[in-house]
């Protein structure tokens, strides 16, 4: 009886590796904006926002195979509370970050017009 919690070095440690690698992607990718590295631009943000699809996808079968509910007292209340904001924070991310590879891709990004790519990387 009771809650069984979610192994923390299962998918939970999975999904935190996929989180720092995006984000030294996302970072590889802007220094390749400011160096004027069109391809190392595009090849950074494609990784960035596969990582963080996988990353959406995983969340979504961490979900599906909790034993426990929202209603499950204090414990389901914030693991749904944390994980359902962050993995809303994520999904707007993911958007931000897949116009800002739009836009390189239109070469609307340059090293000296990239605010916009900028600020979705801030977010």
């Amino acid at each position: 009886m009771g809650i069984e919690a979610i192994n923390p070095f299962e998918l939970p440690l999975l999904n935190t590796v996929l989180l720092l690698s995006s984000g030294f992607t996302v970072t590889y990718a802007h220094h390749s904006v400011i160096a004027s590295n069109r391809k190392g631009a595009l090849n950074g943000l494609i990784i960035t926002v596969l990582l963080a699809f996988i990353f959406t996808c995983f969340q979504g079968v961490e979900y599906s195979v909790s034993s426990f509910t929202l209603s499950d007292g204090i414990y389901g209340s914030c693991f749904y509370f944390g994980t359902g904001f962050h993995g809303l924070h994520v999904m707007i991310g993911t958007a931000f970050i897949a116009v800002g590879l739009w836009r390189v891709l239109a070469y609307h990004s340059t090293d000296n017009h990239h605010l916009g790519l900028e600020s979705s990387i801030l977010y």
